[in-house]
């Protein structure tokens, strides 16, 4: 699976999922900040990313995941 397929699965969850407007997923995107994702979110997240990818998400790594192209890397490095 290619970078580009990465991001289109997680812009469509963060959008049918999270309800976050499109026009707000840009890799410079802060997920707190910018996003408003919270840590519900999060555990949402890691379930669908990890059921979809199949990869297992590390809470400790998340921390230091603070954009979406953050995001995007840490999805590719574990595939």
């Amino acid at each position: 699976m290619n970078r580009e397929e990465i991001i289109t699965i997680v812009n469509e969850f963060l959008t049918e999922e999270l309800e976050i407007d499109a026009n707000l997923l840009k890799d410079d995107a802060r997920l707190k900040e910018d996003l408003k994702i919270d840590s519900l979110d999060f555990v949402d997240i890691a379930v669908i990313v990890e059921r979809h990818f199949k990869i297992k998400i590390k809470p400790e790594d998340m921390k230091t995941v603070k954009t979406l192209a953050q995001f995007y890397d840490y999805v590719e490095s574990k595939l």
